[in-house]
Formats: C-alpha cells, structure tokens, sequence
C-alpha cells in the first residue's frame, strides 16, 4: 500500500522534466494518474517510461476544449480528483525593447490563462479538501534579466494561490505552490541553447546556489508530494522553493 493508493493525481505538463519525474513518484506511490502533454509521441514514451496506472491525455492547457477533454476523460473513469498539479508552463528569453506581442501572449496564455483554467475546470470534480499545487519559479520572486515576462507571469501563479485559498476554504482544498530552482532537465538545457552553451550557462548559475549544485527533478516531486500528501494536511498556501537556497540569500 503506498502513501497515494486508491488517489487520482492529474498532472498537466507531465511528459517530461518535473512534471514526468513527479508522475513516475505518485505512481510508485499506488496513485491512478492522467498526464497531459502537447506531442502524441512525447506523451506515448512519458507513459510508457512511468508504467503502472497512468493514462496520457493530448492537449494544450492554454486551450479551454482540450481541458473539457481532459476532465471528461478523468470522469468517464473515476467520480472525483484527489490531487491536481497545474504544472504545465514554458517561456524564452526576450529582453525589454525586444518584447513582442506574440512572446508575451504565448507566455501568458500556457503559465497564467492555463493554470486559471486548469483549476477552475476542475472544480466540479475535485473532491471536498483535495490537495492543488502549482508550479511557480524562483523567477517569480526575484530579477532575472531577458526574462520579465515569464517572471511576471510566474508571480501571478504564486498569488492565485494567496486568494484561491479564501475562495477554496468552505471545500477544505488546499492550494500550494511549489517553485523550483534551476533544475537538470531537458527544457533547462534547450532554453540555454543546448550542448556547450546550456553547460556554461549553467556552471555560472551553480556558483550562486549555496548547495552548489542544480536540482534533479526528482528532488522537486518528492516535494510535490509532501503538499499533495497529508504530511501537509496544515500547510496552505504557502509557496515551496526547492532551488539549494538561491532565493534565500
């Protein structure tokens, strides 16, 4: 019997990276789980990497049918959700006076309009005191150059979390957001350019974190898994760094 047996976990973004990794863990720990992801090829290997009781949903968190698809889904199988990780997101460098349109729109629709609608769908099939994290960044909460937009966008996920509690509260749903740092995946290394590039890039972010080192995305699901859990049955709206400390200096 695991920590999460008998639980449905849906996870949006969850074909590679943290997403997959925290996918892999509740599974492990006995949950049915649903992740979402864009590329059917991408989706079909994400699933067949975690095994066990998963089942992959095609679909695009920015877009409104594909989330109606993706509850529908759920509820064909099961009556309720226990565990939502709005996780899905994305954005690139543009520094200011190079910002266009479509970079802020494409932006804001996957990290802020997805995560709105993410949860709100899911309302009518959330149990009554389930458990929803989302993914935030230590962006959020800090400057970081050619890159305002997905901060910005980043902070407004931390504050759905301070209000959604107050809307939330009569249902006993918790909401936490988990922010990671930089973190050994494969969307970190493509946003550095990859291979030589993504490596440099890296070691100077390393030589600012205290524990002198970047994350695995295991490290991130286990924490994922505590706010999902009944470990953290007290803890709501909180925001959780798992960045070695970056943000704490």
């Amino acid at each position: 019997m695991g920590k999460f047996t008998n639980k449905v976990v849906v996870i949006t973004g969850g074909t590679s990276g943290i997403g997959l990794a925290t996918a892999k863990a509740f599974v492990n720990e006995g949950a049915t789980v649903f992740i979402t992801g864009r590329r059917q090829e991408v989706l079909d290997a994400a699933v067949e990497s975690i095994g066990g009781n998963v089942t992959g949903i095609r679909g695009d968190t920015s877009s409104l049918a594909d989330l109606d698809r993706l509850y529908d889904t759920v509820q064909q199988k099961h009556s309720h959700i226990d565990v939502l990780f709005a996780n899905a997101g994305g954005g690139g460098f543009a520094p200011l006076g190079a910002i266009t349109q479509e970079h802020y729109q494409s932006t804001f629709d996957i990290n802020v309009k997805g995560v709105v609608f993410t949860v709100q769908k899911a309302l009518p099939v959330l149990r009554d005191g389930a458990s929803i994290i989302l993914t935030s960044s230590t962006t959020g909460t800090a400057g970081t150059a050619n890159f305002s937009v997905y901060s910005a966008s980043k902070a407004a996920v931390r504050n759905f979390a301070r209000s959604w509690i107050l809307d939330l509260k009569d249902r006993g749903i918790r909401v936490n957001v988990i922010s990671p740092g930089l973190t050994d995946t494969a969307g970190v290394d493509e946003l550095f350019g990859g291979g030589e590039q993504a490596a440099e890039a890296k070691k100077m972010f390393i030589s600012n974190i205290p524990s002198g080192r970047i994350a695995k995305p295991d490290e991130t699901a286990s924490a994922v898994l505590f706010l999902a859990s009944e470990d953290s049955s007290y803890v709501n709206g909180i925001e959780l760094f798992v960045d070695g400390g970056l943000n704490q200096i």
